[in-house]
């Protein structure tokens, strides 16, 4: 088995001795070690290879057994601490796709809930947004539900709306990294496509899916045209292009938020949850919680 551990410091206080004991203990050789940063982070990476892929050392203290990923779960609780290990029966391939969900994951903000505050009716929407993100309501439902509540809205106002949209922290650096790697990048959105393709076009991204909305005379009525993109499809999407670009699931990276990504996080290669909602954190492969969208160029 192959394995690459790569660790991403916030605090810049980590004793990286603490990880080589326990390398030490798992009596795995470290093939390559790298040190470099990512803004005001520190980030670390191990390379190592095993016949039989344990991952178990001995916490001498109190004689108890734990996995690597344990023990540096237990580091994470105690310092601003994120971590991705990868491990694959091959040599860990280079990415080659990236797909993203955008709200709350390229974007700051659920644009739903900002057309919502313009129709003054933002806590209402909001309240049902955060409820399917967490995974405590349908999709498919809830987007229903929510859409239904802009009809009327003016779509002569989406113009100023995108223009008030900030980029989540490290996207365009992120984006320019992927881009100069030859890596084809898209987004994969339950949420708008005036929205998505205005994104995919600023940040230089390939491709872009997501919601168109209908409209009769400048006004939504409420609804979208055709099938919703929904947890399901993103899965279907994330493979079509996959397979159009002749790449293994190895190669694709998928990176979302909300209870609707974690299929495509759990299909994917390498599936990460960025600053995801608690229910997301528990069951994405992985997680990036301390750190900005850049850290991503780390992986790939």
């Amino acid at each position: 088995m192959f394995h690459r551990l790569t660790l991403f410091d916030s605090s810049n206080k980590l004793d990286v001795g603490t990880i080589d004991k326990a390398f030490y203990a798992l009596q795995a050789p470290i093939e390559c070690y790298r040190h470099s940063s990512s803004g005001h982070c520190a980030v670390h990476q191990w390379q190592w290879t095993s016949s039989d892929g344990a991952k178990r050392l001995t916490n001498n203290p109190s004689e108890c057994v734990f996995t690597l990923e344990e023990m540096l779960t237990q580091l994470s609780k105690k310092n601003q601490l994120d971590y991705v290990i990868q491990s694959s029966a091959l040599p860990i391939e280079k990415i080659k796709l990236a797909v993203f969900d955008m709200d709350s994951t390229l974007i700051k903000a659920e644009v739903m809930d900002e057309l919502a505050y313009v129709m003054g009716i933002g806590p209402q929407v909001a309240l049902i947004t955060a409820r399917s993100m967490a995974g405590e309501l349908d999709f498919e439902q809830s987007f229903r539900q929510r859409l239904a509540l802009l009809t009327g809205f003016d779509t002569a106002q989406l113009s100023a709306i995108n223009d008030t949209i900030e980029l989540m922290p490290g996207a365009q650096k992120l984006m320019q990294g992927l881009q100069e790697q030859g890596i084809y990048c898209a987004i994969l959105s339950g949420g708008f496509s005036y929205f998505a393709d205005h994104l995919a076009h600023k940040l230089g991204m390939q491709d872009a899916f997501s919601n168109p909305l209908e409209e009769v005379d400048g006004k939504l009525t409420g609804k979208v045209k055709g099938v919703i993109l929904d947890a399901a499809r993103k899965v279907e999407l994330m493979e079509q292009l996959r397979k159009t670009l002749g790449l293994s699931l190895n190669q694709c990276l998928a990176v979302g938020d909300g209870a609707n990504d974690l299929p495509m996080l759990n299909k994917a290669g390498l599936g990460v949850a960025f600053h995801g909602k608690p229910l997301v954190r528990q069951q994405a492969p992985h997680q990036l919680n301390n750190v900005n969208l850049d850290a991503l160029l780390h992986l790939v």
